[in-house]
């Protein structure tokens, strides 16, 4: 059971509201040398269990759904296997037949004559789709403010597409937003080209309201004047079952706990990058990172690629292994995902996005599928020619899915972990 423990007006840790007392806030203290050991979450590992598969068949459901016809050849499917992440040794065409609930099977002849597979989607899952939509053009502003905050976050507030499209999902944002969502908003946002010659996105106006980080409304709602008054705010933590600190680590994090704490929307250029005021900078920028998320976790490939864009330090990622009573580390689905604690009650998401009721929908439509066509039920109800089972058959593509690769290589986990001479201490 997780027990959470926040900094606040909890008895016997009333020594978190004493801020200035016996400490120093000076920056020429640098990065204290410790280590807190990684404990597997078996309830945050469960949400973050067939991720990479839901994602993978949004994606696809996406792109048929876009098409005239609504009938996509596997070769057409093929062209966007860089976008779902799936192992490479996995054709596209076995993991589509894995889900009858939602993808329909057909086969059409291409132009040399040879029968492929053709793909649409279920009535059910068609409808879902369309209430997929409705939902996000009911919460159309939320999501712009999502993308809005996030490129505050950022020093230029500025993104390369490619790296938005990487947090569309968390985001909540549409398949197509580039063309179904930015256009819409020319007051906020701007297409523009990059120095690097890739396309990106601008952030036009700067918004006061919006620059206030998750954690500082929390401590004005819980009206904690003395924290707001020394900007002293304690990050809540939560413990693993089985965690443990020594002594020595639990002093350390009571005194970082009372470290000043810097917006992640103001300017840090002023913070020397060595101290541990700094790395609470660092911890802030992510932990409003994941408050933007509508399931408040993320892949960490999907923000390895920000150190730039949100001025930080080399090895920046460290904080999450530096702070697992933050944020847990999921090495499900052969991927590091980073989730943020105080998010969840066991498996329990505490704040929930209307979008994330219809991906729970989706999930179970997906699991449905996957065991129906375990026990054969789709067997029987087969086309001619269709009555064995034949995710092993080898269709046209075959070539196209062997010569695609993913993006990232999800092999040697925490293997940059394992190369960081400068923390070695483990507790």
């Amino acid at each position: 059971m997780v027990q959470w423990l926040f900094f606040g007006r909890v008895g016997g840790l009333s020594f978190l509201y004493e801020c200035q007392r016996g400490f120093n806030y000076q920056q020429k203290c640098g990065l204290v040398n410790v280590k807190l050991k990684w404990v597997k979450d078996r309830a945050l590992d469960a949400v973050v269990t067939g991720e990479r598969d839901i994602r993978a068949a949004w994606v696809l459901v996406s792109i048929i759904s876009s098409t005239s016809r609504q009938c996509v050849p596997i070769y057409y499917l093929s062209r966007h296997r860089g976008q779902l992440g799936l192992p490479h040794d996995l054709k596209l065409s076995t993991f589509v037949r894995r889900y009858p609930t939602v993808f329909r099977e057909s086969h059409v002849f291409d132009s040399g004559g040879t029968l492929v597979p053709c793909f649409s989607l279920t009535p059910e899952a068609l409808e879902l789709h369309q209430e997929e939509l409705d939902v996000a053009e009911q919460n159309q502003m939320d999501l712009v403010n999502r993308l809005r905050k996030l490129l505050m976050l950022t020093r230029d507030r500025t993104l390369p597409l490619q790296t938005v499209d990487q947090l569309k999902w968390d985001l909540g944002l549409p398949y197509d937003y580039h063309h179904s969502l930015i256009p819409l908003r020319p007051e906020f946002f701007s297409l523009v080209h990059l120095p690097d010659k890739r396309d990106g996105l601008k952030l036009l106006s700067w918004d006061d309201e919006l620059a206030v980080s998750e954690l500082q409304k929390n401590a004005a709602l819980q009206q904690n004047e003395e924290d707001v008054k020394n900007g002293c705010l304690a990050f809540p933590i939560g413990f693993t079952r089985g965690f443990g600190l020594k002594r020595k680590c639990m002093e350390w994090l009571r005194e970082w706990q009372r470290l000043p704490y810097t917006s992640p929307y103001s300017d840090a250029l002023h913070l020397d990058p060595r101290t541990d005021v700094s790395e609470k900078r660092i911890v802030g920028v992510f932990h409003e990172l994941l408050h933007l998320t509508i399931q408040k976790r993320t892949e960490r490939k999907n923000v390895s690629n920000l150190r730039k864009p949100l001025a930080l330090p080399q090895k920046f990622t460290k904080v999450f292994e530096r702070h697992p009573t933050i944020f847990y580390i999921s090495k499900k689905n052969d991927t590091q995902t980073v989730v943020l604690r105080e998010a969840y009650d066991h498996q329990q998401l505490l704040q929930r996005h209307p979008l994330v009721e219809i991906r729970e929908r989706f999930a179970s439509m997906l699991r449905k599928g996957l065991l129906d066509r375990s026990r054969g039920l789709y067997k029987k109800s087969a086309g001619p020619g269709l009555e064995q089972d034949r995710s092993n058959d080898v269709f046209g593509d075959e070539m196209t899915d062997n010569q695609c690769s993913s993006e990232e290589s999800d092999c040697n986990l925490f293997s940059e972990y394992d190369s960081d001479d400068s923390i070695h201490d483990r507790c």
